[in-house]
């Protein structure tokens, strides 16, 4: 028997055991509900067996290990001389008394795979990778470290797997993962860090393998608070949605910034670009602060509370020092107005105390509820949305709120022409949503999660980062994005504003500057574009020696379109026809019409290889193939039509058609350098 067949044979035995497990797994949930104890204790035994369960029953069809680390048996190998590990997406135990089958690769000793080298064996003797075509093993490559030999990023294996055709979602990299890769990754749970990478450098992706990493290292910690991972988008979230599951995490929620402040809310309305632009803004959240507090009023006489045949009197002084103080307390709204019920509540009681009285819970509550109409009038209970009605329904009450803080423009862009009779009514845009958040924050403090994960966070606007920062507060967070990609009006230009927007101004930052997705001719064409962005990055070097850059002026535009996803359709991997807004349906059409089947979700898998992708969403997706029709409109488009570009340009991972019936923006045209 060869290598290769033991190897295989091992293959067997590992999917043998996964059942096995996913099996007493099952069982374990049945026994688990019929276990004697306390409910809460039953409870929690249940939910952990059940997600067990879970993780198991949606295990991936891919192969159960990709690497195989053999140490030797000098003094550096520690606890390991001599031992053989499989390193795989998830643990799989042996046989009762045996050693797993199958390491995670989020152990401690599967960090070796990552970052042993020849220059630092970490006591390694051999370190063997494995080819596969599916679920069949078709070979392995060693290293033998112990002697020098280290392939890094020249591994055939390594290569195959990073230039393997793309149909359907997002894949984990777990097998390719880098070492300045691996390094953030495991990075601890109470660092925040800011990854500037560039298109095809594996931001998205460390990212995710961190909040798998972090679940598996710090899961006792993070399962009461949880970990949030927001994209810019559905169609990007449908896309990276099977990486974590694919990692053996199936209970980490993943959202947009809309969606997760909306909280259920009907997005129904609009804004126009100067209104969203103030709305946005950090200054608002100093007006809506203003906006609330005024509502706080100093009281205007004493008041008289009757108790039997006593009555008890609070002094306009004594109430007036009751409120100031709380004001001064910066204590969230809500929780001031019960400082002051129970204050006002307590001189009462020291009053019926000194006449012998001895106050219960009853009297308590009676008191409160007798102290409530004068309440309602110096710290009155209000809804968040009931404040940011009223401030942008009345002229008035906006302009006492923005004063000195907005222009009188920037107040006349955000106040409503046509007020909608109560706050119920409102149909609140996406900007709204974010106001209203604003205010819910100064009411009560927001519920955290344990870490957020944040991608192309350079689009965030001041106000949205500030919903985030809540929701993080106690927490950390992993910032990515790539400035040259900035697209939103807001969007940052310097990494360490968008930090201390987000409360973690004391993140690190650090950009991953090689490219592993988007080969080196496309890479150089969108590199051109860096100068004209105005932001401070580093150029991007790409790991791809293959691919295919064409350049072509056509004077039919939709035809040459065509006849481009034609030849496309002859290579394997996903197209994606990207071009302005208002120009895809027509392309859609002329790519119909001619019997080319179109995936509706911009995910392409399956039979439906082609989609038609509009330049605004076209961030964070990646295709094989890309045909970027008339890139002269996409820079027109939008004011930061050349941040556009650059994202458009940097979708493809293997192959990119530029057709174009106008002349090229200049600043996409090779220098004379070139």
């Amino acid at each position: 028997m060869t290598e290769l067949d033991h190897e295989k044979a091992y293959v067997v035995r590992c999917g043998a055991a996964l059942r096995t497990m996913l099996d007493g797994a099952r069982l374990n949930v049945v026994i688990g509900e019929q276990v004697a104890g306390d409910r809460y204790s039953a409870e929690r035994l249940g939910r952990h067996l059940k997600s067990l369960a879970k993780q198991l029953g949606e295990e991936p069809d891919g192969p159960p290990f990709f690497g195989r680390l053999d140490f030797g048996s000098g003094t550096e190998a520690g606890d390991h001389r001599g031992q053989r590990y499989y390193i795989g997406r998830r643990h799989i135990s042996g046989d009762v008394g045996e050693p797993p089958m199958v390491i995670d690769w989020r152990a401690p000793v599967s960090r070796a795979f990552y970052r042993a080298g020849a220059s630092d064996a970490q006591g390694i003797a051999v370190r063997r990778r494995f080819g596969w075509a599916g679920k069949s093993l078709t070979g392995y490559e060693d290293e033998r470290l112990d002697r020098g030999e280290d392939l890094g990023t020249t591994s055939r294996i390594v290569a195959a797997e990073i230039e393997r055709p793309r149909v359907g979602p997002m894949r984990d990299i777990v097998a390719t993962i880098q070492p300045e890769q691996d390094e953030l990754v495991r990075a601890e749970l109470e660092e925040s860090i800011c990854v500037q990478g560039a298109p095809g450098t594996g931001k998205t992706a460390v990212g995710l393998h961190r909040a798998a990493y972090l679940l598996y290292a710090h899961r006792q910690r993070l399962q009461r608070g949880g970990v949030l991972v927001l994209g810019p988008n559905r169609a990007f979230l449908g896309y990276i949605s099977t990486v974590l599951p694919a990692l053996g995490e199936v209970d980490v929620e993943q959202t947009t910034v809309d969606q997760l402040l909306a909280n259920g809310s009907m997005i129904l309305g609009g804004d126009g670009d100067a209104a969203a632009a103030v709305k946005h803004d950090a200054r608002m959240a100093a007006v809506l602060r203003r906006a609330l507090y005024e509502r706080v009023r100093r009281p205007t006489q004493a008041i008289t509370v009757p108790d039997g045949s006593y009555r008890w009197r609070v002094s306009q002084d004594e109430l007036r020092r009751i409120v100031d103080d709380t004001r001064r307390g910066e204590t969230p709204y809500a929780v001031g107005r019960e400082r002051v019920l129970s204050r006002v509540v307590d001189l009462l009681r020291r009053q019926a105390e000194a006449r012998g009285h001895t106050p219960g819970a009853v009297w308590s509550r009676k008191m409160s509820r007798a102290v409530t109409p004068f309440l309602d009038a110096v710290w009155a209970a209000v809804r968040p949305e009931e404040v940011v009605a009223g401030l942008l329904g009345d002229p008035m009450a906006l302009g006492r709120a923005a004063d000195g803080l907005l222009t009188p423009d920037e107040q006349s862009a955000i106040v409503w022409a046509r007020p909608p009779r109560t706050y119920k009514s409102a149909k609140w845009s996406s900007a709204d949503i974010v106001l209203i958040d604003e205010v819910a924050g100064l009411l009560e403090r927001t519920p955290g999660y344990g870490h957020v994960i944040v991608d192309e966070a350079q689009d965030l606007s001041p106000m949205q980062c500030r919903a985030i920062a809540r929701r993080s507060e106690h927490g950390s967070i992993t910032v990515l994005g790539d400035l040259a990609q900035g697209t939103a009006p807001w969007a940052a230009r310097d990494w360490r504003d968008q930090l201390a927007h987000l409360g973690k101004p004391e993140a690190q930052v650090i950009a991953l500057t090689t490219g592993f997705r988007v080969p080196a001719a496309v890479v150089a064409l969108a590199n051109r574009l860096l100068e004209a962005l105005k932001v401070n990055v580093p150029r991007t070097r790409s790991f791809r020696t293959d691919g295919r850059l064409r350049v072509q002026k056509v004077p039919d535009l939709p035809r040459a379109v065509v006849a481009a996803v034609r030849d496309a359709l002859h290579h394997d991997g996903s197209i994606a026809v990207i071009a302005a807004d208002a120009a895809t349906e027509s392309l859609a059409v002329a790519l119909s019409k001619e019997g080319i089947t179109i995936a509706q979700t911009g995910v392409v898998s399956g039979a439906e290889r082609v989609s038609v992708v509009p330049a605004t969403m076209a961030k964070g997706l990646e295709y094989d193939h890309v045909v970027v029709a008339e890139p002269a409109d996409i820079v027109e488009a939008e004011n930061r039509g050349l941040n556009r570009l650059y994202v458009v340009l940097t979708r493809a991972v293997s192959r990119l058609d530029v057709l174009h019936s106008r002349p090229l923006p200049p600043e996409v045209q090779p220098s004379a350098k070139e």
